[in-house]
């Protein structure tokens, strides 16, 4: 049994957790449009894009394969 802690999904990819930073590179967009596609009241909103997970208190995070899965949506 290994003593790693990472978790994998059913791909078994393992499962890490996007920050901010990461998530505005990996997408090319700025941090408000990622926030605009949270947003219901927006004109931007996206009900298929990945909500964030909370990480503590004033940290959240989004988990790297429902983005990749929210990516692939786009392209078909």
């Amino acid at each position: 049994m290994s003593n790693s802690c990472e978790q994998t999904n059913h791909s078994n990819k393992p499962l890490r957790i996007l920050r901010m930073a990461e998530l505005t590179n990996l997408l090319g967009i700025s941090r408000s449009s990622i926030y605009e596609k949270l947003n219901p009241k927006s004109r931007y909103y996206d009900a298929d894009f990945p909500k964030p997970v909370r990480l503590g208190a004033a940290s959240v995070g989004w988990r790297s394969t429902a983005i990749d899965e929210w990516i692939a949506s786009l392209t078909v």
